[in-house]
């Protein structure tokens, strides 16, 4: 039974049983004690405290309700919703007990067609009257028929209208607890409450304590639908079901983490179906996020949905799908939803976006101060205001999450922070640290107002200088020699984001010239030109006339533009997953990083470099656009990364084969980029890979070399160009025979050297030992000699010593069959080593040894020869 069948059955059953069918009520209560309505009998409260005479004896509703008064659990368990929708039976001093006890077990075992042995009932545990319906009028087994204490009992205030309570449950079986019943038994993970009959019938002075009987009896009942809905489905929790799985699933899409894979993103997912309901349906009955009330409420939910999404690594907004699913999910049944479409989804872009560029600076930071805490609940002021000056986190934002976490923040000691703030973060500044100077351009940015770009359109343009730093003090006037950051109204001057550097130029006024190395955003739409006073002064207030180094600017350009070919030639050859992870666009280079499993092979990237030119040669036109997000989207726009995202994007497109999302310069066509060479593959990080190229003319100069190379090879080893790898491959081959017939000469030498040498070997007992000094080989030839003289007096000891370079140097090899026997090999060379100054290996039949004292040689070689006599003279 699928979720709106289970609202129709509900609402007809009491429909037919004369109560009028009410709407749900907005989620903006009326009631201006509430904030949100957070109970299905919210809309007749009035009629309930008698302050409204009731316009009917009997409702019948299934209400929209929002609580938060949970929220941390939310996601933990697979119980708790901070939306919901509750659908109730109301009597407003028409029927009592009798009636409402009967009807409800006549629904849920009649049109809902629950299994009778399944059911579990509690009452108050004084009701006397409620059990005995249950047991004499309904007849369910008087066993399952359970007292309860201040779970059973109702009250609306104090003092106010209260009474008993008596709850149905659902035993979902054995496999999930122990027997006994919701109040002996397994609880809650068993035992699901789905319904709660409320008997509005006393008055009280204090809580649970009643001073009296209210005049009219009232009903007020409440049933979950989305637990019902997991029982009549035969799902294992509500974030199972029709109306809720499809927003999970949107999750898991956007985020790439699917269900069931881990317990920890489980639970992000949980709050990212929940959460994205909440959202949808405040949004939908005119809640705006703010920082109080209501609007505090839905911008809290909306932020922990936001922040659970981006530690699942979802690099796209997370809001829009969530929202998109939502409404696909409940809009048939909530059609205001599929109106006010349009506005839900500008609010959740807006305040995603916004929040995202706060997330991006400083949640890590936090959650690792927070993990550090240890058993301590209090936030100390100094990290508040260290993520608030170094990272720009609102010290608000800081307390929210605190919140949330149950955790409290030092508001005071973070004011005694606030107060050196300035002097702080101008001495960063001046040492360079431009994290830390955040605040100031923050604040220059709140009196100046933001940059307006105009640099996909111009290359100069004039403008005004609304302020100078220098070494992080606001300036009037920078004269000649000085190095100053200036911030003008308007500029063409890029500044460097999502991989692509920042531009150069010049900035003159009637007065002085600015020489710009390096443009940046400051904030974010804040454009910083860093530069040189070259000639004269600048002075704020002055017109300007900016120009960027427009032939720097065109092979930016030709990179950023190669980029989005690469990038298309990449995913073609080694498959779609191949999504960009990073880039830097620089004059005539761009280095581009991406996902892939394993490196690129040589054929792969010839396939790329190929392809890619090919694009280039047919020459498309680059198409700039501004849209709508989910227009880009329609279109088939990739995100690009390290470029930030709002409500109006930009999209690229090259030819008919590449459309990204991407706030870069661009050429006009695709020829223009020139040659495109790759130059290099390489792993920068587990399962992230790195390509580099050029582009424009100094792609061409590379090629321009190559060929020089390639001819100058050519000509020493006298044969034409194209026959250059075969003779080359030939020329190889005879070195290495060549190289061959000198290893044989020199192993004939050795062995001639072996032999020579071997003759000077004593006897100790039945074996032979050998120890001399050694001049003219290398450590291989000499290891090599070792063990030549080893077979020749087998069993035997060999020690050869040498000096080269001043440091000497130690082979011991020891017989098989005496090693057997406990000599060592690696024992007779450290002996010798330790006179030398070092250490030796570990290998009892071939120990290698040496140190710096080369001098100490002959002592060395005789302290070997003491220990490998005192080793056979023991056997």
């Amino acid at each position: 039974m699928d979720s709106a069948e289970l609202r129709r059955r509900f609402v007809s059953f009491f429909e037919e049983r004369s109560h009028v069918v009410r709407s749900s009520a907005s989620l903006i209560p009326v009631d201006p004690t509430l904030l949100l309505t957070n109970a299905g009998m919210v809309p007749f409260k009035p009629y309930f405290l008698g302050e409204e005479p009731p316009p009917f004896a009997r409702a019948v509703s299934v209400q929209k309700v929002v609580r938060t008064i949970d929220i941390d659990i939310i996601g933990t368990t697979t119980r708790h919703l901070s939306f919901f929708e509750m659908m109730g039976n109301f009597s407003f001093g028409d029927y009592f007990k009798p009636e409402a006890i009967a009807w409800a077990y006549e629904l849920v075992t009649g049109p809902l067609g629950m299994d009778p042995e399944r059911l579990w009932f509690t009452v108050y545990e004084s009701d006397d009257d409620a059990a005995q319906i249950w047991i004499d009028q309904v007849g369910v087994p008087a066993e399952r028929v359970q007292r309860g204490g201040k779970d059973n009992f109702w009250q609306m205030g104090v003092p106010g209208p209260c009474g008993p309570s008596s709850e149905i449950f659902y035993d979902k079986g054995p496999e999930f607890g122990v027997e006994g019943g919701p109040i002996d038994g397994g609880g809650e993970e068993r035992y699901v409450e789905i319904w709660n009959l409320v008997f509005m019938q006393n008055l009280q002075d204090q809580p649970y304590h009643v001073v009296g009987d209210l005049p009219a009896k009232n009903i007020d009942t409440g049933m979950g639908l989305d637990r019902v809905a997991a029982i009549l489905q035969n799902k294992p929790n509500v974030f199972e079901i029709d109306t809720i799985r499809p927003v999970l699933e949107a999750g898991s899409a956007l985020s790439g983490v699917d269900y069931g894979a881990d317990p920890m993103s489980d639970v992000s997912l949980r709050i990212l179906a929940d959460h994205g309901r909440t959202v949808t349906f405040l949004i939908g009955d005119g809640v705006s996020p703010s920082n109080e009330g209501r609007g505090h409420v839905l911008r809290r939910v909306l932020r922990r949905a936001v922040r659970h999404g981006w530690q699942l690594g979802a690099q796209d907004m997370v809001m829009p799908r969530l929202v998109e699913a939502t409404i696909g999910a409940l809009g048939i049944c909530y059609p205001e939803l599929v109106q006010k479409r349009d506005q839900i989804m500008d609010v959740v872009e807006r305040e995603e976006s916004r929040f995202r560029r706060t997330l991006e600076s400083g949640h890590q930071l936090l959650d690792t101060e927070i993990a550090g805490l240890g058993e301590t609940t209090l936030i100390p002021g100094s990290t508040a205001f260290r993520l608030h000056d170094t990272y720009g986190f609102p010290i608000e934002l800081t307390t929210e999450i605190a919140a949330e976490r149950g955790l409290e923040v030092d508001l005071a000691g973070f004011e005694r922070e606030m107060s050196e703030q300035r002097d702080r973060a101008r001495r960063a500044w001046k040492g360079g640290d431009e994290a830390a100077a955040q605040d100031i351009y923050r604040e220059l940015q709140d009196d100046v107002g933001p940059t307006e770009f105009l640099g996909y359109e111009l290359e100069s343009s004039p403008a005004r200088v609304l302020a100078i730093l220098g070494e992080g003090d606001q300036l009037e006037r920078a004269d000649a020699g000085r190095l100053v950051e200036v911030f003008l109204d308007r500029t063409p001057f890029y500044g460097e984001s999502g991989g692509q550097v920042g531009d150069s130029g010049t900035i003159s006024t009637e007065t002085g010239v600015i020489e710009v190395d390096d443009t940046r955003h400051a904030v974010q739409g804040f454009h910083g030109h860093r530069g040189r006073v070259s000639s004269g002064y600048v002075m704020i207030g002055q017109d300007a006339e900016t120009r960027i180094d427009s032939p720097r600017r065109e092979a930016i350009r030709k990179s950023h533009t190669g980029t989005h070919v690469l990038h298309w030639a990449l995913r073609e050859v080694i498959g779609a997953h191949a999504h960009q992870a990073g880039s830097l666009v620089e004059p005539g280079r761009l280095r581009f990083d991406f996902s892939h499993f394993q490196g690129v092979t040589g054929p792969e990237l010839d396939e790329v470099e190929r392809l890619a030119n090919h694009r280039l040669i047919e020459n498309g036109h680059v198409q700039t656009t501004v849209t709508s997000r989910e227009q880009a989207q329609e279109m088939g726009a990739l995100a690009f990364f390290g470029d930030k995202y709002g409500e109006r994007v930009r999209v690229v497109q090259i030819g008919t084969f590449s459309t990204e999302l991407c706030g870069g310069t661009h050429t006009h066509t695709a020829a223009q980029v020139g040659p495109l060479v790759v130059t290099s593959e390489s792993s920068i990080g587990s399962n992230l890979r790195r390509v580099e190229a050029l582009t424009g003319d100094v792609a061409y100069e590379r090629l321009i070399a190559w060929r020089r190379q390639l001819e100058e090879s050519a000509r020493l080893l006298r044969v034409p160009v194209a026959q250059v790898p075969q003779r080359l491959a030939a020329t190889l081959e005879r070195l290495e025979a060549l190289e061959d017939q000198l290893g044989a000469a020199r192993a004939g030498d050795l062995s001639g050297i072996a032999e020579k040498l071997s003759s000077g070997a004593t006897a100790v007992k039945s074996s032979k030992i050998l120890v001399d000094h050694v001049t003219g080989l290398s450590q291989d030839e000499m290891r090599r000699v070792a063990l030549d003289i080893r077979e020749r007096l087998a069993p035997g000891v060999v020690v050869l010593g040498t000096v080269n370079d001043g440091k000497g140097s130690l082979v011991a090899a020891v017989s098989p069959a005496l090693v057997a026997a406990g000599v060592s090999a690696a024992v007779i060379a450290a002996a010798g080593a330790s006179l030398l100054g070092g250490g030796g290996s570990r290998d009892p039949e071939l120990a290698q040894a040496g140190g710096p004292q080369g001098d100490q040689l002959e002592a060395a070689l005789e302290q070997a020869r003491s220990e490998a006599e005192r080793s056979l003279a023991a056997l």
